[in-house]
């Protein structure tokens, strides 16, 4: 059975008001229910790119179709539309303390539940759920901003997970995490996506890319796309990597448990 295109990006381009541009030229498909990681150096638009899908900016060229409808300013100007989009698609960005501003963990979960205006004792149940998947419980009444990293991390995600969105987006999410807390995010994306929901992560972590990602994307310092396939292909292109500026020759790669892995001599 033929997986549903969920995102289509025909020729997208976008630049900032000063004409530097961001990205170009950019076309692809993701599926519904896909991992996809969306790879790249520093400054080559995968954070822009993640903007763009998830309806904060919008192409100066081009078009991107969720679902078969166009992502416009008009589109999302409307009240219905909006409302359906935003509930299908949830965004992590990587600076955590930028999306958490509510008193409380227990109030920060409970926040887009209750834009969406769920009943209150639906958005009760979900977010004890969360706490409990999340291990937040004893953190409930803890003010975000003075938790760890991970933890931080943590309730940020869960900020997201409790509108149940169907499509996660998340920028960096690995960045700045110690490695249990690295580990924990992998291995719940996976049971996310499990779960059927389809995760799409920018990334420039090239270790935890097989594991996050069924189809790779990789953008180059041009902000074009230089290549597309399964991980193991892309990860094993050490030109391709090297020109879009993600290793240089001073390293090399290994496998070790499901991660790729990068030591420099």
């Amino acid at each position: 059975m033929a997986s549903k295109a969920l995102y289509t990006l025909q020729d997208v381009g976008y630049a900032y008001d000063d004409g530097h541009p961001v990205l170009e030229g950019i076309n692809l498909t993701i599926n519904a229910g896909e991992k996809v990681a969306l790879l790249g150096a520093n400054g080559s638009g995968k954070s822009t790119l993640l903007r763009l899908l998830d309806g904060l900016l919008f192409p100066r060229q081009g078009t991107i179709a969720f679902d078969g409808q166009e992502l416009t300013e008009a589109h999302l100007e409307d009240e219905g539309f909006f409302l359906a989009f935003r509930r299908r698609v949830g965004f992590v960005f990587q600076d955590s303390e930028a999306q958490l501003f509510n008193p409380s963990v227990r109030e920060e979960l409970a926040f887009g539940p209750l834009q969406l205006e769920l009943p209150a004792a639906a958005v009760k149940e979900r977010v004890d759920s969360l706490l409990d998947l999340l291990g937040l419980a004893d953190l409930a009444d803890r003010p975000p901003h003075k938790l760890s990293g991970g933890e931080r991390k943590k309730v940020a995600l869960g900020s997201v997970l409790a509108s149940n969105p169907e499509v996660l987006l998340l920028d960096e999410p690995t960045a700045g995490l110690d490695p249990r807390s690295q580990r924990w995010l992998v291995e719940m994306l996976v049971q996310l996506n499990q779960a059927g929901k389809t995760i799409i992560t920018a990334t420039h972590d090239l270790a935890v890319v097989p594991v996050i990602a069924d189809r790779v994307f990789v953008l180059g310092e041009d902000h074009r796309l230089a290549a597309a396939g399964p991980p193991r292909e892309i990860l094993a292109e050490r030109e391709l990597l090297m020109r879009v500026n993600l290793i240089d020759a001073a390293f090399h790669e290994h496998h070790h448990q499901g991660y790729f892995h990068l030591h420099a001599h």
